[in-house]
């Protein structure tokens, strides 16, 4: 039998030569994944024996990193906001740049509020936003099938299913009704610049979460030019954007009636989200 470091000696090695920037910490991390350990056990335990079908299973698990498989979908979990998520390769991974919008919308939100997520995928949005907030309910869409069967596994573990409600639909919801805050991270990468992405997210994220069409902006025209009709008066629509798309989106609140426009940074300085009032 191995011990525990020369499993992650061999998995450190594959890693790095397959090209994955983060060849320790992920080949740690799914060590600790099948063993049910922690980081003090290489530090502390290095020479622990590793029984065998464990051994085995890491090695199946790298092999899959090593195909530039996400760490999150070999894992099926995702922590975001503090919280963990379910995922799988219906969704896309939540990650730290969209906590922006989750953050500014908090900022916004107070008891009793009502929010309106649209292209929900696994749900982390609008969940993060009840998990942290009070008497708050939300509405929550995606097109995907899939994608809402995750969303309403998430909702499940986080007991707060009696909280939102989940639509199989094209953006907004066929049943009319007013919002305190409209959010979404729309498809918004050109579709010519998805081939030049990391093979993580090119060849194994959902490419119907990630196509913006042509210009990566058509989801916003739809959304933008819809919004204030699902909003009331002093409504806030908040929306995640591409680093280079704060000035574009941010026009197209203004030319469709909304104020107190602002773009937000993200924790890299990137433009990220942009967020307009209804009035």
């Amino acid at each position: 039998m191995k011990t525990y470091k020369q499993l992650y000696e061999y998995g450190k090695a594959e890693l790095a030569e397959a090209g994955i920037a983060e060849a320790q910490l992920d080949a740690r991390l799914l060590l600790e994944y099948v063993c049910g350990t922690d980081h003090n056990t290489l530090l502390v335990h290095g020479e622990r024996e590793v029984e065998e079908p464990k051994s085995t299973a890491y090695c199946d698990l790298i092999l899959q990193r090593v195909a530039h498989t996400p760490l999150a979908y070999i894992k099926g979990t995702q922590e975001f906001m503090g919280l963990e998520f379910s995922v799988n390769k219906q969704v896309l991974i939540p990650n730290q740049d969209t906590e922006t919008l989750v953050e500014e919308a908090m900022r916004l939100m107070h008891d009793g509020m009502r929010v309106l997520d649209l292209c929900t995928g696994s749900g982390c949005i609008a969940l993060s936003l009840l998990h942290y907030t009070n008497d708050t309910s939300a509405v929550a869409t995606d097109i995907s099938e899939a994608a809402l069967t995750v969303a309403v596994q998430n909702a499940g573990q986080l007991k707060l299913t009696e909280r939102v409600s989940f639509a199989e639909t094209d953006l907004f919801p066929v049943q009319k009704e007013k919002f305190d805050l409209i959010v979404s991270n729309p498809p918004y990468i050109p579709t010519e610049v998805i081939e030049t992405l990391a093979p993580e997210v090119k060849d194994h994220e959902p490419r119907l979460a990630l196509d913006g069409t042509e210009d990566g902006l058509s989801f916003y025209r739809r959304i933008i030019r819809t919004a204030p009709e699902w909003l009331f008066e002093s409504g806030w629509l908040i929306l995640e954007i591409g680093y280079d798309q704060g000035e574009a989106v941010s026009a197209m609140m203004r030319e469709n009636g909304f104020r107190d426009i602002e773009v937000i940074r993200d924790l890299g300085g990137k433009d990220r989200v942009v967020t307009g009032c209804c009035y």
